[in-house]
């Protein structure tokens, strides 16, 4: 059987971690920042976890993702 095409948009937007959780970074972190509070900013800094749903869909776009 051929190797499977990874895609590289998921590639360089997801990670997978070791019990498959699929991570992300929060959205609203490029600009219009200095109106934010620097609470809301220091919120942003942390990744989410996709819900299983949403991470089955992007495990099957990234395959060889640990």
């Amino acid at each position: 059987m051929p190797k499977l095409k990874s895609h590289s948009g998921t590639k360089k937007r997801f990670r997978v971690t070791k019990k498959k959780h699929v991570m992300h970074q929060t959205q609203g972190r490029r600009h219009l920042l200095i109106g934010m509070s620097s609470t809301r900013r220091r919120r942003f800094r942390k990744d989410n976890k996709l819900n299983k749903t949403q991470s089955k869909i992007i495990r099957t776009l990234i395959p060889y993702a640990s």
